[in-house]
């Protein structure tokens, strides 16, 4: 076991992390099924849009040519030869002197160029026919949606790697895209560590903790996009431990560990790794919570030995395992978003390394600010209920003063500008 570890920065780790070749997958499924998926191949337009020619209003298709003379003094009339509503065509191309009932979205009759709409006609029925009147000229192709005006068949409207959302769906099924290329969702197996841990179901006992780690990751790798599989929990016995992982790699394209990457006697994941022959892409991460983080490759798999402490485990999921998992489902915007914000309350522990404090977010008032949430230690759990963004507190720094300016990452989708670059303090 190395018990000397030296510490790489927050960006450094991610950009190690991200360097490996992550081997993406595409399945079809439904369209019914798609939403919160990722594309796996460019939407494009399979017709033109809209098909036809069509009415934006409810009105009377003619011919413009019939209309170049006409005004108050000199009206003209046109014989109504039927009525067409959305959905239906004219039965025949129009001719001179003749109008269409035409009804909004209803294509265009063959012969007509231009739509005067229900209000600027008259209408009248005589010798058993009906008949509009019109006082002024119309011009060619006046209040017609031409074919292809919003789009033209073969644009790409949206590209691989998007994520599919109630607008993308909406183009998806426009253009009759009943089966859809997406990316599969990376499935992402979950130990959790520790003689200590106790099922959610049991009593408490002496020494004893409940495992609350893994309903929590199991959670984020939901969030994230990802299909979590829990194998349960491992006890400190190294030979049973090494036996369940090395199965679990089998199922998994990632495999996460809560807890065991420390140096104490019970810590057992470094010595796992190093019998996997795994390679450790570092094991110490200049930050605070999560310092003991430790991320392994193995056969093209991710390895994410994660803290045992519930915030250090939640902020290390979110810096190092979200940004992969959005990799693979072929996101080409894998980072949280970050933003600019006012810090709400003082914060005066002093940041020898990056901190990321869980807090809230509040939009309101005119200035985005944020505020940190409960205690902020690393074995901390009840202030993660309210977490939804990671206060960033630059390291070097001896604390930080209400109203200071910070950036924020978003822990859930919204606005904000997008990037894993954080700068270290010089302390």
């Amino acid at each position: 076991m190395n018990l000397h570890r030296t510490p790489i920065t927050v960006p450094d780790a991610i950009e190690k992390v991200m360097h490996i070749n992550i081997h993406k997958e595409k399945e079809n499924i439904s369209l019914s099924d798609t939403h919160g998926r990722v594309l796996a191949e460019d939407l494009l337009a399979t017709h033109p849009v809209p098909p036809f020619p069509k009415s934006p209003y409810d009105g009377f298709a003619l011919r413009s040519a019939d209309t170049v003379n006409l005004s108050r003094e000199d009206p003209g009339e046109f014989h109504v030869i039927e009525t067409v509503p959305a959905g239906h065509r004219a039965s025949r191309p129009i001719k001179e002197g003749e109008a269409i009932r035409i009804m909004t979205g209803a294509e265009i009759p063959r012969g007509a160029d231009c739509v005067a709409m229900f209000e600027i006609c008259g209408t009248h029925h005589k010798e058993g026919k009906d008949y509009m009147t019109l006082k002024r000229p119309m011009t060619s192709g006046q209040n017609v949606i031409e074919e292809g005006s919003e789009t033209e068949e073969g644009v790409v409207l949206v590209s691989a790697g998007t994520l599919i959302n109630p607008g993308v769906k909406a183009l998806l099924a426009t253009f009759g895209y009943n089966s859809v290329a997406v990316f599969r969702k990376p499935k992402i197996g979950v130990f959790a560590t520790g003689t200590e841990l106790l099922d959610v179901h049991e009593e408490l006992a002496p020494g004893k903790i409940r495992n609350s780690n893994a309903p929590m990751i199991v959670s984020q790798i939901e969030r994230a996009g990802g299909e979590p599989l829990y194998f349960g929990k491992l006890d400190d016995n190294f030979d049973l431990c090494y036996q369940a992982f090395t199965d679990a790699l089998e199922d998994v394209d990632f495999l996460i560990t809560t807890g065991g990457v420390s140096v104490g006697d019970y810590d057992l994941m470094p010595d796992i790794y190093e019998k996997l022959g795994a390679d450790v892409l570092f094991n110490k991460v200049g930050m605070r919570p999560g310092s003991v983080t430790t991320v392994a490759s193995f056969n093209g798999k991710l390895l994410f030995g994660l803290s045992g402490n519930p915030s250090a485990c939640y902020v290390g999921f979110e810096l190092f395992t979200y940004p992969v998992i959005q990799s693979f489902l072929g996101r080409t915007r894998p980072f949280h978003k970050r933003i600019e914000a006012v810090l709400g309350h003082d914060f005066e522990k002093a940041n020898p390394f990056t901190r990321f404090v869980r807090g809230f977010v509040d939009f309101t008032g005119g200035k985005v600010h944020v505020y940190p949430t409960g205690i902020d230690k690393s074995a901390v759990v009840t202030s993660l209920a309210s977490t939804n963004v990671l206060i960033i507190l630059r390291g070097g720094t001896k604390g930080y003063e209400k109203g200071d300016s910070v950036e924020a990452i978003l822990l859930d989708e919204s606005q904000g500008q997008e990037t894993f670059e954080i700068m270290e303090g010089s302390g």
